[in-house]
């Protein structure tokens, strides 16, 4: 079950979007600007678009956090892990979006790559994830929504509440040091993770 139910369209990046109210994020553009590059063919068949063919790359969203199929421009350079512009214009390395993937779609290379690449996108995008830390609220009378994360049980989401209501986090070290939490970007990683592979039943971060 996904937090937030979306179509993409694969020839402009748009999408429409549906919120379930579970664990929303503000300001969500409706397309994606950036994708990270786990990757690449020089020259491949598409597997969502019938008859493309060229510089086949398999990324991921950086906002929603989608494994993507683009297709490159010709002649350019891409490496893995680069952060590439699929935005609706001006778009140099990325000729079109093709679609979306599934996990057990991609390269054995790109599923490699993912957790690394997952966890460099956390923590350049921190202040979103940690404005989800101070926000999230329970999802059931039992379960707290932070406690979805791996590593956290019910007293370090305690700790968590406590702590932000007398201070809200402002960094992933603040979190670490003020609750004893080690590595919380890396918990937030492992929980994208299992969104992507479908091993969660619910997405907080992954938006479909």
């Amino acid at each position: 079950m996904s937090a937030w139910l979306r179509g993409y369209d694969s020839s402009s990046g748009t999408t429409s979007e549906q919120s379930s109210g579970t664990a929303p994020q503000q300001g969500q553009r409706r397309y994606e600007e950036y994708a990270y590059v786990l990757d690449f063919t020089q020259r491949a068949k598409s597997s969502t678009v019938r008859g493309r063919e060229g510089i086949i790359i398999q990324a991921i969203g950086e906002e929603r956090l989608t494994l993507l199929e683009l297709l490159g421009t010709q002649n350019i350079s891409i490496e893995v892990a680069e952060r590439v512009y699929i935005g609706r214009e001006g778009r140099d390395k990325v000729m079109s979006v093709l679609g979306r993937l599934e996990y057990d779609s991609i390269s054995q290379s790109a599923k490699n790559e993912l957790p690394s690449i997952i966890e460099k996108i956390v923590i350049a995008n921190q202040k979103r994830f940690i404005d989800y830390i101070n926000t999230a609220q329970p999802i059931t009378p039992r379960i707290h929504a932070l406690e979805l994360i791996p590593g956290i049980g019910k007293t370090y989401m305690m700790t968590i509440i406590r702590e932000r209501d007398r201070k809200k986090f402002e960094n992933f070290v603040e979190i670490q040091q003020r609750v004893g939490l080690r590595d919380p970007a890396k918990l937030i990683s492992k929980r994208i993770i299992d969104e992507i592979t479908g091993e969660a039943r619910m997405n907080l971060f992954v938006r479909k």
